[in-house]
């Protein structure tokens, strides 16, 4: 009981099958600059999504970055997106020299609301960035209509969504573009990396001059852009990873569904209904505490769970409109149910490895928090 369980933990491969992917290396030493592995990781991804053009970053905030510049987006233009949602995702929005504007979510499932969308578009909007939040698909469907009709790009935020099927369609299909997060704490990992998945394949050139500093060719820079290849030992942990990513979301399944068992049925917890029709990847187990029916806060739980050695996440605490570095321009106000889920949402510990006592042992916790 003294042992510590913490919030996530990484996959990873058998040490001896890590060593024999990478020992190529020492012959080579090709080491960076999208060599064997890279390209190898490359390919299977492109089978395992079920999609025709990928592109590989050093992490997935630069991959979003370099694939907002790759959409040719006017320079203080518009890109709606979500309130709810890792700096990252915004930061990546205003860092190329766009303004996000903030839509509502939706309280079934804390994905962008169309309709808050609808509302805010405007003669300067240039695109929406919705976020696949803890794997549920947003209403892509209604997205795309929003955009087709204003003739907006779409590029997700799929950082959460690695191996996220609606029907025969990968998640990696929808919108213009789709950046996923490869890091270490995500459903797939490269220890760091990330990618983008695009429908135009005349973005692949362009995407790989981007992140290699603005060079096309020997003598060539034609953009500003910055360094944010992967490298052959994380391509290379990506490739192990992903023979065993189907068995380790299977190994997530059966977490996700004793927490569901266990804790079915006590006024005042909410947990996202699975989505019809979507196959998911259970990325993360969060928890919406309702303190008026539950008889505790969120924060109260949270500090319960680290009394007895557990971790979990204000997973996402505060909104991005209360960061210091945006509070001065947006208010949390107008996005009334994005603040109400993100005061009261845990994420609590979710990987492959986590025991089944484990998780009995967190819900008893949780349990123990019941007026």
């Amino acid at each position: 009981m003294n042992d510590k369980i913490l919030v996530t933990q990484s996959s990873m491969p058998q040490m001896a099958e890590y060593f024999e992917e990478i020992a190529p290396l020492w012959e080579s030493h090709w080491l960076t600059n999208m060599g064997a592995e890279h390209k190898k990781l490359e390919n299977g991804l492109i089978d395992y999504l079920g999609i025709d053009s990928v592109a590989l970053f050093c992490n997935g905030h630069l991959a979003l970055e370099c694939a907002l510049e790759a959409m040719g987006l006017p320079k203080g233009s518009e890109v709606i997106t979500t309130p709810f949602t890792f700096a990252s995702t915004v930061h990546a929005i205003a860092r190329v020299g766009l303004v996000p504007v903030f839509a509502d979510v939706k309280p079934d499932d804390y994905t962008i609301d169309p309709a808050s969308i609808k509302s805010l578009v405007t003669p300067r909007t240039s695109a929406i960035v919705p976020v696949h939040v803890y794997g549920n698909l947003c209403d892509v469907d209604a997205i795309q209509e929003i955009a087709d009709e204003n003739g907006l790009k779409v590029v997700y935020d799929a950082a959460h969504a690695f191996g996220v099927r609606r029907g025969n369609q990968s998640v990696a299909s929808f919108g213009d573009a789709s950046m996923f997060s490869f890091h270490a704490t995500k459903v797939f990992n490269t220890i760091e990396g990330g990618a983008v998945c695009f429908r135009d394949p005349t973005l692949y050139p362009l995407l790989n001059q981007w992140k290699n500093f603005g060079i096309t060719g020997p003598e060539d820079v034609e953009y500003v852009g910055g360094n944010a290849k992967m490298n052959e030992f994380c391509a290379a942990m990506g490739v192990c990873n992903l023979r065993h990513v189907d068995g380790e979301i299977a190994k997530r399944a059966q977490v996700e569904d004793a927490y569901r068992e266990s804790l079915a049925g006590i006024p005042g917890i909410r947990m996202v209904d699975p989505q019809e029709g979507v196959k998911p990847n259970h990325a993360y187990m969060p928890v919406v505490f309702d303190e008026l029916v539950f008889g505790a806060t969120r924060d109260g739980v949270f500090q319960a769970l680290a009394d007895n050695g557990i971790g979990a996440r204000k997973y996402f605490y505060p909104l991005i409109p209360d960061f210091a570095c945006y509070k001065a321009v947006y208010s949390s106000e107008r996005v009334p149910v994005a603040r109400w889920v993100s005061d009261r949402v845990l994420t609590l510990p979710m990987y492959a490895g986590l025991s089944l006592s484990d998780v009995e042992r967190i819900c008893n916790v949780i349990k123990g928090c019941v007026r």
